[in-house]
């Protein structure tokens, strides 16, 4: 059946997609604060700490938490770590690359969202590692604003594709676009059907109805994106212990163009900036 089998991206009324709209703003909000507040010194444990805070305090759950054997708010991945970095007691030194995966349920609806960033802020930072991070949110921009109503999820993998091989060819570097891990679907769920590859596939992919909702999430590592899970099941890090970076945004596609859920100004300046449709319902 390939990689799909029958999944299709499901459509959602205006209603619903405003719904969905309030807990990516919530995702959104909490991400830009904890941005703020990330400093060496700190563990990973009361990052999550305040991002659970600040998620129930503006009436939502951690839907991280609702994932059978997780018990925290957030992924929190250093360096080789790609995706799924347990909190705990490891302490935030200046210059790490962090990854940081938050997502909210407000009244049934989600948002799930994910960024890259230097602790200790750029200037602390390698270069490699923020040309990495870097070349990691323009993929998942590229994606993004691939959408279109009629099209498909090939849109969306080949452009993120396309951009990363862009840049790794301009860079005279490689890069590499993780395989084992992509976007899905997104709604009365956090996860849901279909699968949201970084890279084109085989066959015929779900198409993009408007009202339709995904959660889009290149991770790219700096060399072979091989990979394997630690002993905790959870983290995954690089082969390689060269470092990776994560970007995310839950999107939906309206009648107007294309709304990113979790984006603070619904996406406007990055879509239109690429010539995309911006196309909001509130």
């Amino acid at each position: 059946m390939g990689l799909f089998a029958r999944e299709r991206v499901r459509a959602r009324t205006p209603q619903q997609l405003r719904a969905m709209r309030v807990a990516g703003l919530l995702v959104g909000r909490t991400l830009a604060m904890l941005q703020e507040e990330v400093r060496p010194g700190m563990t990973t444990a009361q990052l999550d700490a305040l991002a659970e805070d600040h998620i129930r305090s503006g009436g939502g759950i951690p839907n991280f938490q609702l994932v059978p054997g997780y018990e925290h708010t957030l992924c929190a991945s250093i360096n080789e770590e790609i995706v799924h970095g347990i909190p705990g007691d490891r302490v935030l030194r200046e210059g790490d690359l962090l990854s940081i995966d938050c997502g909210a349920e407000v009244e049934g609806w989600n948002g799930d969202s994910a960024i890259t960033l230097v602790v200790g802020g750029a200037q602390a930072g390698d270069p490699a590692a923020l040309r990495l991070s870097e070349i990691t949110r323009r993929s998942l921009w590229a994606g993004i604003a691939a959408l279109r109503p009629g099209g498909d999820l090939n849109d969306v993998g080949g452009a993120v594709e396309d951009s990363v091989l862009a840049d790794a060819q301009a860079d005279g570097v490689e890069y590499g676009i993780v395989e084992d891990y992509t976007g899905h679907g997104i709604g009365e769920q956090m996860h849901l059907p279909p699968m949201v590859p970084n890279y084109r596939v085989r066959g015929r992919a779900p198409a993009t109805p408007v009202g339709g909702t995904i959660a889009i999430e290149p991770m790219v590592t700096l060399g072979p994106e091989a990979n394997h899970v630690l002993a905790d099941d959870w983290t995954i890090v690089t082969d390689s212990g060269r470092p990776a970076a994560h970007w995310e945004h839950s999107v939906a596609l309206t009648e107007y163009g294309i709304w990113v859920l979790t984006a603070l100004d619904g996406g406007e300046a990055e879509l239109t900036a690429r010539g995309a449709p911006f196309g909001p319902l509130d």
